[in-house]
């Protein structure tokens, strides 16, 4: 699942386009995902619970 973060940074990127698209229907269509990617982030909580990447274990034998 995406994370809330994700989903807000994508939304803003896509009313940025929509602002300096002089199309007015791919700034409509544009501004429209805009709103479904923040419908989708709304019910999420404001820190993305992802999966974390492991601990990266020092190759003991190198002597790192």
């Amino acid at each position: 699942m995406l994370g809330k973060t994700y989903l807000t940074k994508q939304a803003s990127l896509l009313l940025e386009f929509a602002r300096t698209t002089s199309d007015s229907d791919l700034s409509a269509k544009l501004i429209s995902k805009a709103a479904d990617l923040k419908s989708q982030a709304d019910p999420l909580p404001d820190k993305d619970q992802g999966p974390r990447a492991p601990d990266v274990e020092r190759d003991r034998r190198s002597g790192s």
